[in-house]
């Protein structure tokens, strides 16, 4: 009889009442069935719904004359279950993407700004592609986009026939960039964007959904600082993505840092490590200031329970060459050193390539491709 719930969906969490924990009690006496269902909340608004679904899945079995429904609440404990369920099952039911499915999604996050996230993002993409690879560098970051500066790619993006956007393309090395953000589509980058959470959401969905990224061997995303929507419907449109949090070596940063780490593992998402931007101040002579605070990225990585990956250091090339759009990983110096050595950390342990020899993901995207041709 508990069984016939599994067919009664909760209709905000989208999931089944007998599998996000809401059925209580379920007791049989003769054709009378009496059931109690806990609630995420008492005084649901969609109590009645609920009841009249119950009714019609449990009345209809053959032999049960009567049905009874007992409402409780569930405890703080069964909500967090309850919670975890439906983040788990809207990952499963997330929509198509035209990202290729053998290439390896980070999204790059700080639980502030100010930290240096995009010129991680921009300077780490630079170096792997310097390295033969293809790589994607999608700036989420709607309202505070930079990206395009920093990479020195300004065209606008235009579209296909099929009304699929073009991604923004530089060669760097023996591989290559391939951009999309919002700053390739304003007249102004001085530009504010009015816009609700609801539509910068839908504006990355269409990044995610509509661009004709071709093959890739990583796509970068530029999260907007902090924890708010972009980054709670990261796991529902990108369930394969993994995360990188960016801090700096000041503690109070570091605690921010952990709540976008807290974000990342409730909605499923792996996180590969932190890294520490602005860490110290090297001399010519080779001493070290520790100009912002020392211990933040340490401290991030024990409580996270992750590597740190990188301690990047105070560079003033790495502002300048943000500025003329020349990431300072294809320069030289101490922070192009760093960078070098974090890229080449994610390529052999951190997050290699996706093999694709055997790989059904790459059969996967071969069927597709014939449909499409």
């Amino acid at each position: 009889m508990r069984q016939l719930l599994n067919g009664v969906v909760d209709p905000e969490l989208g999931s089944s009442l007998l599998e996000l924990g809401m059925v209580q009690d379920v007791t049989v006496d003769g054709g009378a069935v009496a059931i109690t269902i806990a609630l995420t909340t008492e005084g649901c608004p969609l109590k009645a719904q609920v009841g009249r679904d119950i009714e019609v899945r449990v009345g209809s079995h053959p032999g049960v004359t009567d049905v009874t429904i007992g409402w409780d609440v569930l405890d703080a404990e069964g909500r967090s279950h309850a919670m975890a369920v439906a983040r788990r099952n809207a990952q499963e039911r997330a929509p198509d993407t035209a990202i290729p499915t053998t290439c390896r999604v980070i999204a790059v996050a700080s639980g502030k700004g100010g930290v240096g996230k995009s010129s991680v993002t921009v300077n780490l993409a630079a170096a792997l592609a310097q390295r033969g690879h293809i790589v994607g560098v999608l700036d989420a970051d709607i309202g505070g986009f930079s990206v395009p500066r920093m990479l020195g790619v300004h065209q606008r993006l235009e579209a296909t026939d099929q009304k699929r956007i073009v991604p923004v393309t530089k060669t760097v090395g023996t591989g290559r960039l391939d951009v999309v953000s919002m700053g390739n589509l304003v007249d102004d980058e001085e530009s504010a964007l009015m816009w609700n959470g609801r539509t910068l959401n839908r504006a990355v969905q269409h990044f995610m959904e509509d661009v004709d990224w071709g093959k890739l061997d990583y796509l970068f995303i530029d999260m907007p600082p902090g924890t708010g929507d972009i980054q709670m419907s990261l796991g529902r449109m990108l369930p394969r993505a993994e995360v990188i949090i960016v801090t700096t070596p000041a503690l109070t940063a570091q605690k921010v840092a952990t709540r976008a780490v807290d974000i990342a593992r409730k909605s499923y998402l792996r996180v590969v490590g932190a890294v520490e931007n602005m860490s110290e101040f090297i001399t010519p002579d080779g001493e070290r200031h520790t100009l912002f605070g020392e211990g933040g990225g340490e401290a991030l990585a024990a409580a996270a329970g992750v590597p740190l990956l990188a301690r990047i250091p105070i560079d003033g090339a790495v502002a300048a060459g943000g500025d003329r759009g020349e990431p300072i990983a294809l320069g030289e110096g101490p922070a192009a050193e760093a960078f070098g050595a974090l890229a080449d950390l994610i390529l052999t342990e951190a997050a290699p390539p996706i093999a694709m020899d055997g790989c059904s993901a790459r059969l996967l995207d071969a069927v597709e491709a014939a449909l499409d041709s």
